[in-house]
């Protein structure tokens, strides 16, 4: 059985979809911090069959939380500080994302001006739709 090793201060992000592990480690940045990062993937999960862990060494305001929520709202984010879980946080659909997602419309704005951000309202919560702030365009998460 593997064993990694317990954090002392860092966020734990678990009950990730088993596969998606490396998404999020390359929507979040992480290659770009300057901090511990520990990936499990295909972990036994008696709630999910299997499940990935991202075991993060870093404060919590370091990591972007509706980038997390976009991707998936049911992972579970553990805050842990000398070693112990202080807080679960829930995550939640954003209202808004920026540069997570593109514009596939050829006639919005974003693919003219290519310094634009590419922003997205949520439209409808339910059916998990967004919708681009400049043309309109649907985009709806798989």
């Amino acid at each position: 059985m593997l064993n990694v090793g317990q954090l002392n201060e860092g966020v734990v992000l678990d009950h990730i979809k088993a596969g998606k592990s490396m998404t999020i480690y390359r929507d979040l940045q992480l290659d770009r911090m300057d901090c511990c990062v520990a990936i499990i993937k295909n972990a036994r999960s008696q709630k999910m069959g299997r499940k990935d862990i991202i075991k993060v060494e870093c404060p919590i305001d370091s990591l972007d939380l509706d980038i997390l929520g976009f991707i998936d709202h049911t992972i579970t984010v553990n805050i842990i500080k000398d070693g112990n879980i202080v807080e679960k946080k829930e995550l939640q659909l954003p209202k808004e994302i920026r540069n997570v997602i593109k514009c596939k419309n050829p006639r919005c704005i974003t693919s003219i001006e290519q310094e634009l951000d590419h922003v997205f309202i949520l439209a409808d919560p339910k059916k998990e739709v967004y919708r681009c702030r400049y043309c309109e365009e649907k985009y709806r998460r798989k």
